[in-house]
């Protein structure tokens, strides 16, 4: 997924969208674990997913902090 696709999304959207990720993530490990043929490039794609989405939840909470700092100083 596109970053500016999941800065549209709100907070409550990207966690649950994190939660089915991160299980995907366990999945994957299981099924190597197993012994299953998976596609090794879907670790990669769901660890930098996982990342993405983290950083767009942090910058959506820092700006709202950074928001409400403002409001307090004036």
């Amino acid at each position: 997924m596109i970053a500016a696709e999941l800065r549209e999304k709100t907070v409550a959207e990207l966690q649950q969208e994190l939660k089915e990720l991160l299980r995907e993530q366990f999945n994957l490990r299981m099924q190597k674990g197993s012994g299953q043929v998976i596609k090794p490039h879907l670790f990669q794609r769901a660890r930098r997913a996982i990342a993405r989405i983290n950083t767009i939840i942090q910058e959506k909470d820092t700006d709202v902090k950074a928001r409400t700092a403002e409001k307090g100083e004036k």
